[in-house]
């Protein structure tokens, strides 16, 4: 009789634990991010610390941020970390979002092969780089997948006043393919194409390419986190999430995020107290 009520009582035990346990592992909020964030191994550093401090697992899905902002408008994430400021502000304007919260920063680059076709190496004009790519009819890789980047890439293109549409599968190639596949097929192709400074440099397959234009102002990469609106979607983890913003804004995690770093470079900038971030 002894014995029968250590059993119970362990096996009551147990479940207790095993409860418990389940229960931690499923304290997880969903984070709808750009493709950048995951490629730069940002994530792979920064989730870690988070989990550990808070016990809130993060589960990303990466794609490009125009993708992102659509699963938000599903109510399909608790939260965005995407690179897109005009269209964050829409997202939140138009009752998606919370607020939106600037949190860190890098830049675009052009790359493209060594040889350079069409003249642009240490352009510091990004458009004046397209018009000649132009041109020469040199050969483009553009991601073509509503990325923040590809964002950036076409509003480059309407500045140089140059409709690639007429071009496409030209000398002018839209992919539909993140970061990573995009480079990739430019180092095969020899081509041009605009990548976040991040992917670029954590990318290995770089083959003949190299950075031929950077640091004009047009090419600041600023990126931005936004809690989706629990008031559209209740389902959403509003205290997790929160609290996942709350840190990366706060001076530990923009301490996280300025000592992240690729071949010994800094890979973003945190600037959440920047005027105009």
């Amino acid at each position: 009789m002894v014995n029968l009520s250590r059993r119970v009582a362990l096996a009551a035990l147990m479940c207790v634990l095993l409860g418990a346990a389940a229960g931690a592992e499923d304290r997880f909020i969903t984070v709808a991010s750009t493709t950048s964030t995951q490629d730069s191994g940002l994530f792979d550093y920064l989730l870690p610390i988070f989990t550990k401090k808070t016990g809130i697992a993060v589960h990303v899905v990466a794609v490009g941020t125009g993708q992102a902002l659509k699963i938000g408008q599903q109510g399909d994430c608790d939260m965005l970390f995407v690179h897109d400021r005009v269209g964050e502000e829409k997202f939140v304007a138009d009752g998606y979002g919370v607020k939106r919260e600037p949190l860190m920063y890098n830049d675009f680059i052009i790359v493209g092969p060594k040889s350079d076709p069409a003249h642009i190496r240490g352009d510091a004009d990004a458009v004046d780089a397209l018009h000649k790519i132009a041109a020469a009819q040199a050969h483009f890789a553009s991601r073509g997948d509503d990325s923040g980047t590809n964002r950036m890439e076409l509003r480059l293109w309407k500045a140089a006043s140059i409709d690639v549409k007429t071009s496409s599968g030209t000398w002018y190639k839209s992919l539909g393919q993140g970061m990573g596949p995009t480079l990739n097929t430019a180092a095969a192709m020899n081509a041009y194409t605009l990548s976040d400074r991040a992917t670029w440099s954590k990318f290995a397959n770089k083959q003949d390419l190299d950075v031929l234009v950077a640091g004009d102002k047009r090419l600041f990469n600023q990126y931005g986190v936004i809690l989706v609106n629990p008031l559209k979607f209740p389902h959403v983890k509003v205290a997790d999430a929160q609290a996942f913003i709350d840190w990366l804004i706060s001076p530990e995690g923009q301490d996280v995020i300025a000592k992240y770093r690729i071949n010994g470079d800094p890979a973003f900038f945190p600037d959440h107290e920047q005027p105009g971030a």
